[in-house]
């Protein structure tokens, strides 16, 4: 296959990034696409899902929830009839406002001859890319889901490309509970990549996770004491909270604190033990960066994982704080990300308690 897209003719050669599957007039890759060629047939590199479950990211799912309530009452019928619209209008799942999608569970129905994912028919997987360059069709109206969870029953299928990522669900979990650890695999990944370069500077840090109870949150707070953190700190906003992580047991320290108001999370964060080393950014709302930066040390680490976060708000209040910290953007992909968070599910029953909990 010839990497190449000849535009002025309207031919499209196969792409591994998925480049023919855009139908912008520019050329630009899928996840920056206003829309998608959703049509069954598959180039020779690509793989046919058909999806059984979505899961939307967070940031997405709550940004929803808040367009379609009305004096404290959601309508799940409009989340519904807006996801629809979404997808039938741009081909995937990309909230508009937002710019996140999730990813989703299915079975394999057809792999084109020259598909470098070793996947089958039949495998039952779930994509680790973001529904945001995913070209997506549902067919069964989402009739299923009521509008009011991040997961959605649905019928339909998906594109997977050349250089997508999927894996196959494990036999001995859930499909449900596989995919809410795959939804954030890369967190405790790169958490643990990070905490691990410290022990390797002979230095065991102290890492400080912002939305410690919730699912990328409790993952990445078993990834840093397995990699070999000094101390965990796990900041929740709710007393409700607090008690949930402090009964799973994966912090050191809960502290609660309001994310958004950046004094108070840096008198948390020192209070329970900091400042910390390692700051792990899992909230899912916007407004944290500031303050995630005062509750890290000088020369420390930031690592951002969340779809809420503005990184010019970041960049900015680094340099107006005068604060010297390396700022990192988890980009959901760590080789070995989805067998690794897998390991920690099974290996940590308060990560396992969290999880279920939620589902």
């Amino acid at each position: 296959m010839t990497p190449t897209s000849d535009l002025q003719t309207g031919l499209r050669a196969g792409d591994p990034t998925g480049l023919h599957r855009v139908l912008d007039d520019a050329v630009v890759l899928p996840q920056a696409a206003q829309r998608l060629d959703t049509r069954r047939e598959l180039w020779p590199d690509e793989v046919r899902v058909r999806v059984e479950r979505l899961n939307l990211d967070a940031a997405s799912f709550r940004q929803l929830e808040r367009a379609h309530t009305t004096y404290g009452e959601t309508s799940g019928d409009g989340v519904r009839a807006e996801v629809l619209d979404i997808v039938a209008s741009r081909g995937k799942m990309q909230n508009p406002v937002t710019g996140s999608g999730g990813m989703l569970v299915g079975t394999v129905e057809e792999v084109g001859p020259e598909s470098p994912l070793g996947l089958a028919v039949g495998d039952r997987v779930a994509t680790l890319i973001s529904l945001t360059l995913t070209p997506l069709v549902i067919e069964d109206g989402l009739a299923a889901w009521d509008g009011r969870s991040e997961q959605v029953p649905c019928d339909g299928y998906a594109i997977l490309f050349g250089r997508s990522i999927a894996a196959v669900i494990p036999d001995d979990l859930d499909p449900a509970l596989s995919l809410s650890v795959m939804d954030v695999c890369g967190a405790p990944a790169l958490t643990a990549r990070v905490v691990e370069e410290y022990a390797a500077r002979g230095k065991e840090p102290v890492v400080a996770v912002i939305g410690g109870a919730g699912k990328s949150g409790s993952l990445s707070l078993a990834a840093a004491r397995a990699a070999g953190a000094a101390r965990t700190i796990g900041v929740v906003p709710h007393q409700s909270e607090h008690d949930l992580l402090t009964g799973a047991g994966l912090a050191d320290a809960v502290a609660i604190a309001d994310a958004r108001d950046p004094i108070a999370l840096r008198e948390a964060v020192t209070a329970a033990g900091g400042p910390a080393d390692v700051t792990v950014v899992c909230v899912d709302v916007p407004g944290c960066e500031g303050g995630a930066i005062l509750a890290t040390t000088e020369g420390g680490t930031v690592i951002f994982f969340s779809m809420a976060t503005s990184f010019s708000a970041a960049a900015l209040g680094a340099e107006g704080l005068a604060a010297d910290v390396r700022m990192l953007v988890g980009n959901g992909y760590v080789p070995g990300h989805a067998a690794y968070a897998m390991e920690l599910l099974r290996a940590d029953a308060g990560v396992r308690s969290l999880f279920e909990r939620r589902l």
